[in-house]
């Protein structure tokens, strides 16, 4: 593990983790967040622009950009928080490592907008692609953290309608609103960033009128007939480690090419590091290379 990973650990278990499980307000969390996407700045290579979607959202081009696939991202931030602002840095050294488009919509936000608002914003931006031309095999579907989850729930809709994606990926994933993987548990102490006692405060803001268990908020619970591929990846001392490995076992029984890492000592999302980490700029090159190489 190298220097700047261990620093970067310290921080967290510090300063973030005490924030994030003292803070009561929605305000205050995306603050929290708003900050921590200030400190990664963006990167040489790209471009961005406004995309005129159904959600409005930001388009990430890379100057060698190929035209497909094309990476539709649902950025993180426990349904609450987040936008592709703050998820700029991670989205433009995506599209720089796989030479392709990423699109990041700026879906709506619990609690003003709870149950299945996002999902349903997400299904919107994936239809609108592909009445715009893109066949449904050129698109992936990837997220980190809540934006996973979404990403996940999104990608099981495609499936069922006979539309799969051309792939799925899931930068630990938060796949199970019910809060029943034994890492919820096991890992409360020793997660980095995420205060597993909060959980359940975050989901009663998010669900709305829906069940925790409704596959458009826990898509641990949702079939993929027909998705070719996935790339998922969790820090295997993380509350969320069995929300990815779950869905990875899912995934892999409906017939996927998984790719599943857990990493020892990588905290959450830890590709969100790059600009600071080595392991997260290996993780970043790692992701690149999954989508450029359709055989993964």
């Amino acid at each position: 593990m190298s220097l700047s990973l261990r620093l970067a650990r310290l921080g967290m278990r510090a300063i973030l983790r005490p924030l994030l499980a003292r803070a009561r307000a929605v305000r205050l969390l995306r603050g929290i967040v708003w900050a921590g996407g200030l400190a990664m700045l963006p990167v040489r290579g790209t471009r961005r622009r406004a995309w005129s979607g159904p959600v409005p959202g930001t388009e990430f081009l890379p100057a060698d950009m190929q035209p497909v696939p094309v990476i539709l991202w649902f950025h993180g931030g426990g349904y609450v928080a987040g936008s592709p602002f703050t998820h700029r840095g991670l989205l433009a050294r995506i599209a720089r490592a796989a030479r392709v488009r990423v699109i990041a919509p700026d879906y709506r936000l619990a609690p003003e907008h709870p149950g299945g608002a996002a999902f349903d914003d997400g299904l919107a931006c994936v239809r609108a692609l592909i009445e715009r031309g893109l066949a449904p095999g050129d698109l992936i579907l990837g997220g980190d953290s809540a934006g996973g989850g979404l990403a996940a729930a999104v990608t099981a809709a495609l499936c069922a309608s006979g539309q799969p994606p051309g792939g799925l990926i899931g930068l630990s994933p938060w796949t199970d609103m019910t809060g029943s993987g034994a890492s919820h548990r096991e890992n409360g102490k020793r997660d980095d960033m995420l205060p597993a006692e909060r959980l359940g405060d975050l989901v009663n803001l998010v669900r709305g009128p829906l069940p925790p268990d409704d596959p458009r908020l826990s898509p641990v619970f949702a079939r993929f007939p027909g998705l070719p591929r996935a790339y998922l990846s969790v820090g295997a001392e993380e509350i969320l480690r069995d929300d990815m490995q779950r869905l990875a076992t899912r995934l892999a029984r409906d017939g996927a090419r998984v790719t599943a890492r857990v990493q020892p000592g990588a905290p959450h999302v830890l590709a969100f590091l790059a600009p600071v980490v080595p392991e997260a700029r290996a993780e970043i090159r790692r992701i690149g290379r999954w989508i450029t190489n359709p055989s993964t």
